[in-house]
């Protein structure tokens, strides 16, 4: 993934980032995907103002943890089955952007066994919050 830190808002930003956490949740729209659960690759990149996230005392409380990523991540996979990758994602973007230290996020879900002729399909959604 291509970071964003170039773009004016987040300039001032570190990218704190979640790569290919596999979770296996039950997700599709067809009744074989309703049946089981399927592998689902989760990126997340959080975009967290410098002036939010530069320790000054080498402390874990000073940072925003990557505990909260996995946990956020985990919580709203564990609430039952989703139809859409559209959903996982903005559901998982909003949590993240629900943070008080990230300014803005961005989500990939990737199904990587879906088709034997591609490595994964998916969807990406970022988002920012008003300055």
């Amino acid at each position: 993934m291509q970071s964003l830190l170039n773009h004016p808002s987040l300039m001032d930003c570190r990218r704190l980032f979640l790569r290919d956490y596999a979770v296996w949740i039950n997700i599709g729209v067809h009744d074989f995907e309703k049946k089981g659960e399927q592998r689902v690759l989760i990126n997340v990149d959080l975009y967290i103002p410098l002036a939010l996230s530069t320790p000054t005392q080498d402390k874990l409380d000073e940072v925003v943890d990557y505990d909260f990523i996995r946990r956020s991540v985990m919580e709203r996979v564990s609430k039952g089955h989703i139809h859409l990758q559209e959903t996982l994602a903005d559901d998982v973007l909003a949590l993240m952007l629900a943070h008080p230290r990230v300014r803005a996020a961005r989500v990939s879900t990737a199904k990587p066994d879906v088709y034997p002729d591609c490595e994964a399909v998916g969807v990406e959604v970022f988002g920012m919050k008003e300055q």
